[in-house]
């Protein structure tokens, strides 16, 4: 099986080549992070934020997950992984900035417009975790005006996941003193073009 192989090629490129490019800021980053910007952004293999926006290391702090997704506030007991990094973006890092990246042709989204189960049988972590993007699925779907479903729920699902970050209470006191400052972009894959959000407008404008 020669995937793996392949991976360890990749990191000898990257010793050769870009880790002696960026050797002094390695030597910087041993000692501690300080990225201005935390991006949420999706699993899926095509859309790596770092790949999309041609960061350096250390510039941004990334969090992904099945279809960049954010649940609200919630102090229940439980796993919250994203909601725990989402705090030490913020409240530990200082982020300025938070990007929600979404992206056309999302399989999260894909199965969220599908509805029924489409994780394992019997209890599904899919299920539960694409179940935050029901009621944004629900007006998509009644929208006769959105032929493209797709990537109308796309568009949703970030809009929605702006929604919850302001849920977060040290995020909602961070923007109003202008300390931090939320964006949602979306990538589609076959143009290559990134969409960024215009919340006074509330249209995805091209970049």
């Amino acid at each position: 099986m020669p995937e793996f192989i392949e991976l360890l090629d990749g990191y000898h490129r990257f010793r050769r080549n870009e880790y002696y490019r960026h050797r002094g800021r390695w030597s910087e980053l041993q000692e501690g992070q300080h990225p201005p910007i935390m991006i949420i952004s999706c699993c899926d293999s095509r859309v790596d934020p770092a790949t999309v926006f041609d960061t350096v290391p250390g510039q941004a702090f990334v969090l992904r997950n099945v279809a960049n997704l954010v649940p609200p506030y919630d102090t229940s007991g439980g796993l919250h992984g994203v909601s725990s990094a989402i705090e030490f973006g913020v409240t530990g890092l200082e982020v300025k900035h938070i990007v929600v990246m979404g992206h056309g042709a999302c399989g999260g989204i894909k199965a969220a417009l599908a509805g029924g189960d489409q994780g394992l049988p019997g209890p599904s972590f899919l299920d539960a975790w694409i179940a935050l993007v029901d009621e944004p699925r629900d007006r998509v779907l009644a929208d006769d005006s959105i032929i493209d479903k797709q990537t109308g729920l796309e568009l949703e699902a970030i809009r929605q996941s702006l929604a919850n970050l302001r849920s977060f209470p040290f995020i909602a006191q961070r923007e109003a003193a202008g300390q931090l400052k939320l964006h949602g972009c979306h990538f589609a894959i076959g143009e290559g073009q990134l969409y960024v959000l215009d919340e006074e407008s509330d249209a995805f404008l091209a970049e």
